[in-house]
């Protein structure tokens, strides 16, 4: 599992994300051994949230949009409309196929396949954490993975932003009709300080820092190559970020994850094939609809990720903090990176068979 580089970069840090899988793993490994070894230091920075964002993980994040803000050109923006195909897939994925096809999926294996493994209660549980995470679209973490398949930063903005929009919306009506309840309040503290965190504040920061590079760039350099340079001096930072990231997450559920291994396995198991399920579908019509590859790889991934901060809150305030619905949202946080690594180098390595590449 490999990510390709652009040739521009600097070879150290081509290596580097050459084997981002191989420190992935080893910073799975840290997290879960730190997790259990010092598990006080990881209660005072999980504490550290606010609306159920945890601060520290925020701040991360942030690190690794940032530099794909940066890539913006909004004056691009005017040309977006002429490019409709990944919006269109992007919705009809992420809205008319992934939470039912979840839904279906957390069915199959906890009231068929598993039943003789997990009490009929908890499968109720752990069918609403994966129809809570199969109706919400990822919002801060796709930027990363765009950035790692040299995605368009301007068409990965605008469909994440575009699924926002549709979220405020359809999240709440959709997870009522599939769980049965009958009204679902939305934690608005949560949407809205995700999308501020994870959108508005980086992309205002990336505005500021692009205009500043275009105006300040060197004789003889166009401000296009001064932006390059920059992002490419400052990307070791949003590997690291991702790497920190993987040890704060599996840090967080360490001791879950030793004390309730084949729990933790058996949730993860529809969760992994609802992944590949829904790449392969997006991935596949941009491919028959000849979307070009910058656009068609960030289609796939904002499909197959998961806006997990909203997921939790909504399984916590329904279920409670205890409940096997907030563990599941909680697996599918564990799940996502090292998923998500395996179809970017998948992207990476298919790119050839795109147009535009």
């Amino acid at each position: 599992m490999t990510t390709d580089t652009a040739a521009a970069e600097p070879a150290g840090i081509g290596f580097f994300e050459k084997w981002l899988s191989v420190w992935v793993a080893l910073c799975i490994a840290a997290g879960i051994g730190l997790g259990s070894l010092v598990p006080g230091l990881f209660d005072v920075l999980a504490k550290l949230e606010y609306a159920s964002v945890n601060l520290v993980v925020a701040v991360l994040i942030w690190a690794m949009v940032y530099p794909m803000m940066v890539n913006v050109d909004f004056a691009s923006l005017r040309s977006i409309g002429d490019r409709p195909k990944g919006l269109v897939i992007t919705v009809l994925v992420n809205w008319l196929v992934k939470p039912f096809t979840m839904a279906a999926l957390g069915v199959l294996f906890f009231e068929v396949l598993f039943a003789d493994l997990i009490a009929p209660a908890d499968a109720e549980q752990y069918i609403a954490g994966l129809i809570l995470l199969g109706a919400a679209p990822c919002t801060a973490m796709v930027f990363v993975w765009s950035q790692l398949t040299r995605g368009d930063a301007t068409y990965t903005l605008v469909q994440v932003s575009l699924n926002d929009v549709i979220m405020i919306f359809a999240f709440a009506p959709l997870v009522a009709l599939l769980l049965g309840v009958t009204s679902i309040v939305v934690p608005w503290e949560t949407l809205l300080l995700s999308v501020g965190l994870y959108v508005v504040i980086p992309l205002a920061a990336g505005i500021v820092t692009r205009r500043w590079l275009v105006s300040h760039a060197a004789r003889g350099e166009s401000g296009v190559a001064a932006v390059e340079k920059f992002t490419g001096a400052i990307k070791p930072f949003s590997v690291a970020g991702l790497l920190a990231t993987v040890v704060l997450l599996f840090g967080f559920q360490g001791q879950v994850i030793l004390d309730r291994p084949v729990l933790i396995a058996l949730i993860a198991v529809p969760l992994i094939i609802q992944s590949y399920g829904i790449f392969i579908i997006a991935y596949g019509a941009a491919y028959l609809w000849k979307v070009p590859f910058n656009v068609a790889a960030p289609c796939a991934l904002i499909g197959t990720s998961n806006f997990f901060e909203l997921a939790v809150a909504v399984a916590i305030s329904l279920f409670g903090l205890t409940s096997g619905a907030a563990l599941t949202t909680v697996v599918g946080v564990l799940v996502e990176v090292p998923v998500m690594l395996s179809l970017v180098a998948f992207a990476n390595r298919t790119r050839g068979h795109f147009p535009g590449s």
